[in-house]
Formats: structure tokens, C-alpha cells, sequence
């Protein structure tokens, strides 16, 4: 008997050999961003861990405070404390304009509050360390790829390097995170009531502090990496031998033993 019309239309349809071009093209194309975004992975990675270590080591800033002379009332002065990285703020004294002497304070003796260089140097070190790796990394993926795709150690310590590197990603950048709002903290307002000659002998105002836009953006960085160190884990993970059993048992279970024949 005949067929029914649609199941030809459907027979025609799979026949068409443009549109096994068609898939051909696609899947072919599908391949090949696959393998560039395979080879070129550490590139982005490298990217964001420049930014990182960037926006937070290279930052200079400074703090000012109006003082009011008791001696002397309406006549105000303005000192200023510079700091940047690695943020030693104990190490950050107070300065005033050349060749004067505001209210006969020796202000360079007064500095302000807080050591964060842990953190900070914490944090841009390991961001360094990344962006070495990355550069080692990124040479091994495109000038030995055969070396890296036939060997079964190099992709196993690339993956446990990603681990750890996702890991410390996280606490270097909590870490990081926590010093900075105690910066800010420390270079604010608050400072006009740790400063002993403000508790009698002047009265001091609170003026500005330099924008910590940057530093906002340098943990901002650092959470972004830790995300990307968690998801490229996955990509060097299938590089593993830990991954490739399941393929080589699913490739054996679909191409099977061919079917006796019985009569």
C-alpha cells in the first residue's frame, strides 16, 4: 500500500543533501568556536587578573581635615595624609603646607590608623601569580597542544591548579574586600576623633578623601576571577582522565557488538 503524503514529505526531507549541508556547515562551525574558545581560554583569565592586581597596586590617595586654631578663631588650615598601596596607614603622617606651622602642632608625628598591607599584598601577589601562569598556560595550550591533549599528568595538575587557584581567589578577595571597607573607615570621618590635638588643643573638620572607585573595581575583579577560575575548571576538567573513561564507556556502549542474527 502507499504511503501517506507526510511521511514521503519527511523521507524527502531527510534525502535533501543540502540539508546535510546545511547541518554540516553548522556543526562544523559549532566545532570550531569550540576549539578557539578551547585553545584560547587563559586568555580572558589573563585579562581579568591584570585589572585585578592593576587597579589595586598602582592606587594613590590622600586625606584632609580642616583644623580651627583656639588661638586664633576663623583663621583655618588645612593638613593632609597621603597613602596608596600596601596601605600601611600607620605609617601615613600628617602634613601641612610648607614653611607653616598650623596651631604650633607638630602634625608629622600624628598619622593614621590601621597596617592592611596583608591583605593587599596578599591579594596583588596572587594576582601576579595568576596572570604568570596564564601567560605559561596560554604558550603550553597553543604551541603543545598534542603534548597537552596526549598526556595524562599535565591536564590532571592544570585541573587541581584551577581548584586552588578558584579557592584562594575567594579568600584572597574577601580579604581584600574586608580591608578595604576598613580603609575607608580608617581615612573618613572617623579619624577627626582618633587625633589627639583634635580632642583639645584645635578643632578639626573632616574635608575629603580621594575616590576609592578603583579599589572597588579591583574586588570586583577579584570575585569576577574567582567565577571565572569556577567555570573554566569545568572545560580542563573534561581534559582529565577523570572525565575521559565515561566518554571512551559511552563510545563503546553506542557502537556495541553488532547484533546476532537469528533464524
Amino acid at each position: 500500500p502507499d504511503q501517506p503524503q507526510p511521511a514521503q514529505g519527511a523521507a524527502r526531507l531527510h534525502q535533501d543533501p543540502r540539508c546535510g549541508l546545511q547541518f554540516s556547515f553548522v556543526h562544523e562551525c559549532i566545532i570550531s568556536l569550540y576549539i578557539l574558545a578551547d585553545i584560547f581560554k587563559p586568555y580572558h583569565i589573563e585579562f581579568a587578573s591584570i585589572f585585578a592586581f592593576a587597579t589595586c597596586g598602582g592606587f594613590k590617595g590622600k586625606t584632609e581635615i580642616q583644623v580651627n586654631c583656639l588661638s586664633a578663631p576663623g583663621e583655618n588650615k588645612t593638613i593632609t595624609a597621603t597613602f596608596g598601596y600596601p596601605f600601611r596607614l600607620n605609617q601615613a603622617s600628617f602634613h601641612s603646607a610648607p614653611n607653616v606651622n598650623v596651631c604650633k602642632v607638630n602634625w608629622e608625628k600624628h598619622v593614621l590608623i590601621g597596617d592592611y598591607s596583608s591583605s593587599a599584598q596578599f591579594y596583588v601577589t596572587f594576582a601576579v601569580l595568576v596572570f604568570l601562569y596564564c601567560i605559561a598556560a596560554l604558550l603550553l595550550y597553543v604551541g603543545y597542544t598534542n603534548l597537552y591533549r596526549d598526556s595524562r599528568k599535565l591536564p590532571m595538575i592544570d585541573f587541581i591548579v584551577t581548584l586552588v587557584a578558584t579557592f584562594l581567589w575567594l579568600v584572597s578577595s574577601s580579604a581584600w574586600a574586608k580591608a578595604l571597607t576598613d580603609i575607608k573607615v580608617a581615612t573618613g570621618h572617623r579619624i577627626v576623633e582618633e587625633l589627639d590635638p583634635c580632642k583639645s588643643e584645635v578643632s578639626c573638620y573632616f574635608v575629603s578623601v580621594t575616590s576609592m572607585g578603583s579599589l572597588n573595581v579591583s574586588v570586583i575583579f577579584g570575585f569576577l576571577n574567582m567565577i571565572l577560575w569556577g567555570g573554566n575548571a569545568w572545560f580542563v576538567y573534561k581534559e582529565t582522565s577523570l572525565h575521559s573513561p565515561s566518554n571512551t564507556s559511552a563510545s563503546h556502549g553506542q557502537g556495541g557488538v553488532p547484533p546476532t542474527s537469528g533464524m
